[in-house]
């Protein structure tokens, strides 16, 4: 097995782009080591970002946030202005692993992993993130809902690496949040997860929304019709109970020992609903 380490992203395109056999990039680590010592994977090539300046970073900017692909959960959690415009958005990358994998952990490694049960993945689809992508032929990005594809898969091709996740900027009356079950509080993967995103305008009317589940189907989802249900009212009970149908709706989950189908799609239900109440307490609405 060959490790690499490059110092700049140019570096790391041209590592990957002309490796040949299994070739992996280590951002936190904390599902590829697991894996190598589980036996899943066999890599050949290790290329580690950690190095890379670039995206060891989170930068407040006019038009949002960059977070760099490096940087841990846990330093999303102590810095201050991202946790105040995204709470859903940290609260989920918190969730992640125990205290020692959240100094590892990125959000960007969870993405790739592309587990349909990721915790950040569903927080990010509905905060509208978008993914910049660098590989041989330049820079794109690509919206989070578009990296995963399904268990274990990614849109990415050949030579390309996440340099940096982008947040957009906050308008005023805005707030996200995130919900997982759990069989048990701590250490595990989600059975389901919902995560909500809104705008409120006069009078405390939601004027838009944006509504993802996670571990539901082959990759985290985005929801429209549940953000219809909710945009133009003040979160009623009947406006809940339409979000609520459409998450259950949209629910395509496997049958495993963890939850049946129709468990999970109840679940989805209940926590798109919770979710929405927290994002639109969190905005400044009253009920």
């Amino acid at each position: 097995m060959q490790y690499l380490a490059p110092e700049n992203t140019a570096d790391a395109v041209a590592l990957l782009s002309k490796s040949k056999g299994s070739v992996h990039v280590l951002a936190g680590g904390s599902d590829l080591l697991v894996r190598m010592k589980g036996g899943y994977v066999e890599p050949d090539v290790i290329v580690d970002i950690k190095h890379i300046k670039q995206m060891n970073g989170i930068k407040k900017t006019a038009d949002g946030f960059i977070i760099g692909a490096a940087v841990s959960c846990a330093k999303l959690g102590e810095h201050v202005a991202l946790r105040k415009a995204w709470p859903g958005v940290v609260e989920a990358a918190n969730l992640i692993g125990s205290d020692q994998i959240q100094g590892r952990c990125t959000i960007v490694g969870n993405l790739c992993n592309a587990s349909p049960a990721a915790d950040s993945v569903p927080a990010l689809i509905a905060a509208n993130a978008v993914a910049v992508v660098h590989g041989p032929k330049g820079e794109r990005d690509v919206d989070v809902a578009k990296i995963g594809t399904g268990p274990g898969k990614t849109s990415l091709k050949k030579g390309e690496v996440v340099e940096s996740i982008r947040l957009p900027a906050r308008s005023a009356k805005s707030a996200d949040a995130y919900l997982r079950f759990t069989p048990r509080t701590e250490m595990d993967i989600a059975v389901v997860s919902a995560a909500v995103n809104l705008t409120l305008g006069a009078k405390g009317v939601i004027k838009d929304a944006r509504v993802s589940l996670g571990a539901v189907a082959p990759r985290a989802l985005l929801v429209p019709a549940a953000a219809k249900a909710i945009i133009g009212t003040t979160l009623d009970d009947a406006a809940l109970a339409k979000l609520a149908s459409a998450c259950s709706a949209a629910c395509n989950p496997i049958d495993d020992k963890r939850g049946t189908v129709a468990y999970r799609t109840k679940v989805a239900a209940v926590l798109g609903r919770r979710a929405a109440e927290s994002a639109y307490a969190r905005a400044g609405g009253k009920k």
